[in-house]
């Protein structure tokens, strides 16, 4: 993703909503209504045409294909028809797969109304952080469960137009008021009692909150998954902007790694730096999910490592199946780098509140500081194709 101005919130249930703080929502009402009135056009080609096709191994795919299937065939005819046909592959025959989608899809170039074919691909992740249930040693860093207090107002059954807009705030007597920002809860111990668990890197919790989904080992060994329950109204605003603003990093350099080495180097305006966004993401434990599983996309499905990708809904549907040819960070590569192409099949199953265009696209890399690495330093230009059943 991109860190310096297009940075993503993750949310493991995965609803995707702009979050709008309730000041600024009748400023905002009418950019959002005209912007869901865009188009995206669908020009069918022969698979020949896909960059690379030929080349993708497949691998993955499969499984992403078989969670795609439990949502959508009980929902869409074709899906049905489609799944049923799927689960006979033997999820390893490379060959079987791309026969079966060569006879059952048809590739679509993507093109929005200006004629555009390409777009902006970052990358998001799983973070691992280390934590405890209580306060103590190394652990002083809250990740804070939904407040008791905070309010959560939906007026698309007045307002249909609005429908994907939420307001968030507090009660102040009678008044509906906007909820405290980052450094109002942090400088004021707002949230005492509202702690879920308590981890030892304040950085590291901040980008949790930006993935918004995540998996925090104990000193027990135990591993607790943990995922967006609420968030308290304001709009993510970027760090890597403020920093590049302020002269301190250029901004082809904006990456997670160069944020947090920026950071690392300047602990004194560590607060400063991380109070400019004023949005906190709230968590829940997980404990239905296995943990050989990805964390929940939007569908509510396990996302796949390198086989999900997170799209704009307004654009492509989601579940749709999509093939991606971009370029992606070489794993220790100087920024300058080109990177490795990548050109697969993936699916949409999740989307983002900086996804936002009929190109724009968002690739989920796995669990772990591996896939961070990469996915921090993801952001390169892509092509889209929409891959609709016959």
């Amino acid at each position: 993703m991109s860190w310096s101005d297009c940075t993503v919130h993750r949310t493991a249930s995965r609803s995707r909503f702009l979050i709008l703080s309730l000041w600024i929502f009748s400023l905002c009402l009418l950019p959002v209504e005209s912007a869901a009135q865009s188009e995206a056009r669908l020009r069918p080609i022969p698979f020949s045409e896909l960059p690379g096709w030929p080349e993708d191994d497949l691998q993955g795919f499969s499984t992403a294909l078989t969670t795609n299937c439990s949502a959508l065939r009980a929902k869409v005819a074709a899906w049905g028809r489609l799944c049923r046909e799927a689960e006979q592959i033997n999820a390893t025959d490379a060959s079987a797969l791309r026969q079966f989608m060569e006879s059952q899809f048809v590739p679509h170039e993507l093109s929005d109304t200006k004629g555009s074919r390409t777009g902006l691909m970052t990358g998001y992740y799983e973070p691992l952080l280390k934590g405890s249930r209580t306060r103590g040693g190394p652990f002083q860093i809250p990740l804070y469960r939904t407040p008791k207090d905070l309010i959560n107002v939906d007026l698309s059954s007045v307002y249909p137009e609005i429908k994907s807009l939420r307001l968030r705030g507090r009660l102040e007597g009678n008044r509906v008021v906007p909820y405290p920002t980052r450094a109002e809860i942090e400088r004021k111990g707002l949230l005492v009692g509202e702690e879920l668990l308590w981890v030892d890197d304040p950085v590291e919790a901040f980008f949790l909150q930006v993935q918004g989904s995540g998996r925090v080992q104990l000193p027990t060994g135990e591993t607790v998954r943990v995922g967006y329950a609420e968030q308290n109204g304001y709009p993510y605003r970027s760090i890597g902007r403020y920093l590049i603003d302020k002269g301190e990093l250029k901004p082809n350099d904006a990456s997670m790694q160069s944020i947090k080495a920026w950071v690392a180097a300047n602990p004194h305006r560590r607060d400063e730096v991380l109070h400019q966004n004023p949005s906190v993401v709230f968590f829940r434990e997980i404990t239905a999910l296995p943990s050989a599983q990805g964390p929940l996309g939007s569908m509510g499905l396990p996302l796949t490592a390198g086989r999900s990708l997170a799209i704009d809904p307004r654009f492509i549907a989601p579940g749709s199946v999509v093939y991606l040819s971009t370029r992606v960070p070489k794993p220790g590569a100087p920024p300058r780098d080109p990177g490795l192409l990548f050109q697969r099949l993936m699916i949409a199953q999740d989307t983002g509140s900086a996804v936002l265009g009929a190109h724009r696209g968002d690739i989920f890399f796995g669990t772990g500081p591996e896939a961070g690495e990469v996915a921090g330093r993801m952001r390169a230009d892509g092509k889209m194709f929409v891959l609709l059943p016959k």
